[in-house]
């Protein structure tokens, strides 16, 4: 994986952790236990620090930064998804971050929320637990159900077990021609969209 070091200042990633080779990592970056770090993912701790917790994700094309002596948090079972943008916030425990995201500085995102795909968090915005939240500038919807606070759980296990499989067999290959006859299948679990896992 692409690490580098500024000012002294080396990265730390722990060993439980998966982060893709093209994932780039600079400076006060600490990756706690079972975290996974997607492809093109950027954590820049060149400015301020930059902290995930157990079991975070932090998801393809994302991008994590800070102002000069800022903290950038994700807790305990963090979900940051594809092409969202942190920037000197903290995204409390088992919240997610839905895709192309953002959640400006000083903000805070409560525990057990879901902020929707393309939502914009204001600097200092400080939003609830629980809660279902979306648009531009973030607003609270509703409070999630209890069905819709496991659904997350759920996604953000299957990617704990995504940095499993990755530690196990991810390798660099070169593509096949043709697709094998007896191509096998991915183990990747059952989880389903918040939206089919709520039809009917």
């Amino acid at each position: 994986m692409p690490c580098y070091a500024i000012d002294g200042v080396i990265p730390v990633v722990h060993p439980s952790s998966h982060v893709h080779p093209t994932a780039v990592l600079i400076g006060d970056v600490h990756v706690g236990p079972g975290c996974y770090i997607g492809p093109n993912a950027s954590l820049r701790g060149d400015f301020g620090r930059i902290v995930l917790h157990e079991g975070a994700n932090v998801q393809d094309c994302c991008v994590v930064h800070g102002f000069p002596a800022s903290e950038t948090v994700v807790e305990r079972n963090g979900h940051i998804g594809h092409g969202a943008v942190l920037h000197g916030c903290v995204i409390r425990h088992d919240a997610l971050v839905g895709m192309k995201a953002v959640v400006m500085d000083g903000a805070e995102l409560g525990a057990y929320s879901i902020l929707a795909a393309c939502a914009f968090v204001k600097a200092g915005q400080v939003l609830p637990e629980r809660s279902l939240i979306a648009g531009l500038p973030a607003k609270v919807l509703r409070a999630l159900s209890e069905d819709e606070i496991r659904w997350k759980l759920e996604g953000t296990r299957t990617y704990q077990q995504l940095t499993e499989r990755c530690l196990a067999s991810l390798v660099e290959v070169q593509p096949l021609a043709a697709a094998e006859a007896d191509r096998p299948g991915l183990r990747a679990g059952a989880h389903q969209t918040l939206h089919a896992a709520t039809r009917g």
